[in-house]
């Protein structure tokens, strides 16, 4: 299944989907049915910001992203650096009132978490855990924020395994303690290292020639691509053009690295891949 997770309207353009689409087809991915759109779900996500509001675990917000930088410059004990400090869970209605009038603008929602500490075994990464800060369920212009979403979806579209980078990892305490409000079934997590260019700092542009469009422009392929990715699994061997559908068949989870892998700017051509 295909899902697009298009809440953002500033960050959600047809033109980057029609590309991620374009770039997924051409390394030989392919998906059943209609990609599956966050935008046209919304009313799952209200339900569901329902039922925390009737277990009393939704408070509203004001704080500006200054106030709150500001904040975590104070120590909160357990909570990692920058977690909210649950500023706005402390007023009381008549202080509610005051912030809402002074501030002129709707606020956020934000979960009562409790600063809850959650444990989860990862399937690359081994036992983990986390403090649950008071984080964001529905932004102040109405959007469904993106924890919330992903949550719901996951149950809704039954989906058991959660693979993704290992920069995410720090969200899945906060997704947990959701499913775990929201009586859902708990997938099991794996977060995988992420690709490093030259300098060690995570994958972008800056690093050159680091997209299908980018790669083509200096003659190579996303076969290229897809061989390379392979060998870095360990799937394929230096040198084979592996495809898509070759390292489906010979997968194998137990091979996956605990290292991130570094591109090199000639990596996928062949010689340093």
């Amino acid at each position: 299944m295909l899902r697009i997770e298009d809440l953002d309207p500033h960050r959600s353009r047809l033109e980057h989907e029609r590309r991620q689409l374009a770039d997924l087809r051409a390394i030989g991915i392919d998906w059943d049915g209609e990609p599956v759109r966050q935008s046209g779900r919304t009313e799952l996500y209200l339900e569901a910001l329902s039922q925390l509001e009737a277990q009393g675990r939704v408070y509203p917000c004001w704080c500006t992203r200054a106030e709150i930088r500001a904040a975590a410059e104070a120590p909160h004990g357990p909570l990692p650096e920058g977690a909210y400090p649950g500023t706005c869970r402390r007023l009381t209605a008549v202080q509610r009132a005051e912030r809402e009038r002074a501030a002129g603008r709707p606020p956020a929602l934000r979960l009562d978490a409790g600063d809850e500490q959650i444990f989860f075994t990862d399937l690359l990464r081994g036992r983990q855990e986390g403090a649950v800060d008071d984080f964001v369920l529905r932004r102040g212009d109405g959007t469904p924020a993106y924890n919330l979403a992903v949550v719901v979806d996951d149950a809704d579209q039954h989906i058991a395994e959660v693979v993704r980078g290992d920069d995410l990892i720090e969200s899945t305490p906060r997704q947990l303690l959701l499913v775990r409000l929201l009586d859902l079934p708990v997938p099991r997590h794996a977060h995988v290292p992420l690709v490093l260019g030259p300098d060690g700092a995570r994958l972008a542009r800056r690093h050159g020639a680091v997209t299908l469009t980018d790669l083509a422009t200096d003659g190579r392929s996303a076969k290229d691509a897809v061989a390379w990715m392979g060998r870095t699994l360990g799937l394929a061997q230096a040198g084979e053009r592996a495809s898509a559908s070759d390292l489906v068949e010979r997968f194998d989870p137990a091979r996956l690295r605990s290292e991130p892998t570094v591109l090199h700017p000639d990596a996928p051509a062949g010689a340093r891949g």
